[in-house]
């Protein structure tokens, strides 16, 4: 049995549009790979960033706290020679401290999160 030229080009038309159709839908699932990996990376790069960003920051804490912690040693120190006794510089720094801690954990709860949140904005404007 052959086939007629009609019926040949039915099935030409078939297989060209089913043909343009799987091309279509291959193209577009490609497309569709390619975005979600673009997005993967960019991802990836905002991820790194953003730990770049907290390890420089925990750097600067630690360095910050080294220092502190000398300068409260030093102070001590020094009030210490000033009232003869070192004990006494040690004292009254600790005491600043627990002044401290008192007053941010009793009177003025609220005020050290609203110095913080206002610095924190302060960075992004």
């Amino acid at each position: 049995m052959q086939k007629s030229d009609r019926q040949l080009q039915q099935e030409d038309r078939k297989t060209g549009v089913s043909r343009l159709l799987d091309d279509t839908i291959s193209s577009t699932f490609d497309d569709v790979k390619a975005i979600i990996d673009a997005r993967l990376e960019l991802m990836k790069i905002e991820f790194s960033e953003k730990i770049a960003l907290l390890a420089a920051v925990l750097v600067i804490a630690l360095i910050l706290l080294g220092g502190t912690a000398y300068l409260v040693t030093t102070v001590a120190l020094f009030i210490g020679e000033l009232s003869g006794r070192t004990s006494l510089g040690f004292l009254a720094i600790s005491l600043i401290f627990i002044g401290c801690f008192i007053y941010f954990t009793r009177f003025r709860p609220s005020i050290l999160k609203e110095w913080i949140q206002k610095f924190i904005i302060s960075l992004y404007d």
